[in-house]
């Protein structure tokens, strides 16, 4: 079957079933389990009612629970086992093995240092971006051009950086363009993604032109959403414009700020495709992710492997739950 026609079929059936679920399911409430008929029919409607939101839910609820709520617990499991034994229970023997591996802690080291630079550089440079970007006519025009890597998949991006780091031989033309504008001023080519410690900040560099956009676009609406009235009293009292930026905007915006780098914290915590695309770890760029992937389909390790998995879990759940509690309370 041609693959467009394939497609359109799908959506067909698939909208087709989510109409006839809604359809038949309240028919079958409304007129077969609690009928609106009879000395009871206020109770029945009543009782209806109560069920209803559960009928629209349960679809959302099924596929959570089979694609994010199995996995989990099935993850877990393998964790605990020994996969060579036929399954058998093992307790923390994986994650034993998993600590007195070298390359772990090396992972673990690289996203702590992840950790720290990505979110707070990001966030910084989007609300720059964001702030400057208002007082200009052209910042529409702008706010597209630095926005427009969020349209890009972190593996497209990871190779057009790979191709500004590439490196030729010494007397050869250069197509990378770090390398091109060395050479240009008389240095020397470097293969920068293999350099120790410094190609972590090289693939940085990626995420950080990905997720800048991302925080520009929220925080240009947190200081649009500002009030005018404290930023003219600021001006009255004499404040500066960065006394006004510092003091009177950023206090106010701060809730956004730390949504904003908590949610790029979450990003980083799982960050694999662009380690995968430009170094696949090597070079000493390990980081969580790419270790859980090369221990579940190359070493063919899957103890090892979704022990990794359970700790990106546990890092990730704490920020996720804080995030939650926060929006809830800011609903209130």
């Amino acid at each position: 079957m041609h693959p467009a026609l394939q497609g359109l079929l799908t959506i067909v059936i698939g909208v087709s079933a989510c109409i006839g679920y809604f359809y038949f399911s309240n028919v079958i409430l409304d007129k077969v389990i609690f009928p609106a008929r009879g000395p009871h029919a206020g109770r029945n409607i009543n009782r209806a009612n109560l069920i209803r939101p559960w009928l629209f839910l349960f679809p959302a609820v099924a596929a959570l629970g089979l694609y994010l709520a199995y996995p989990v617990v099935e993850t877990l499991r393998l964790s605990l086992t020994d996969r060579d034994m036929g399954g058998a229970f093992i307790g923390l023997e994986n994650y034993r093995k998993m600590s007195i591996d070298p390359k772990f802690w090396e992972a673990m080291r690289n996203n702590a240092l992840w950790l720290l630079v990505v979110p707070a550089v990001s966030t910084a440079m989007g609300l720059l971006v964001a702030q400057l970007t208002d007082r200009i006519r052209w910042g529409a025009i702008a706010k597209s051009l630095i926005f427009m890597p969020m349209a890009i998949s972190f593996v497209g991006a990871a190779v057009i950086w790979k191709l500004v780091y590439d490196a030729r031989p010494l007397g050869t033309e250069q197509i990378g363009i770090l390398n091109a504008v060395l050479v240009a001023l008389g240095g020397e080519p470097h293969t920068f993604l293999t350099l120790p410690f410094w190609n972590n900040f090289f693939l940085m560099v990626v995420l950080v032109w990905i997720q800048t956009g991302f925080a520009m676009v929220i925080l240009s609406a947190a200081l649009r959403g500002v009030p005018e009235e404290t930023i003219e009293a600021a001006i009255v009292d004499g404040a500066n414009p960065f006394q006004i930026f510092f003091k009177i905007k950023i206090p106010q915006i701060m809730g956004t700020i730390v949504v904003v780098w908590t949610t790029i914290t979450i990003t980083v915590l799982k960050v694999f495709d662009i380690v995968f695309a430009m170094t696949n770890g090597q070079w000493e760029t390990q980081v969580l992710a790419n270790y859980m992937y090369d221990k579940l389909f190359r070493a063919n390790d899957w103890g090892v492997g979704s022990a990794a998995a359970m700790v990106i879990m546990l890092l990730v759940t704490p920020i996720l739950v804080w995030n939650v509690y926060n929006a809830r309370k800011e609903m209130k």
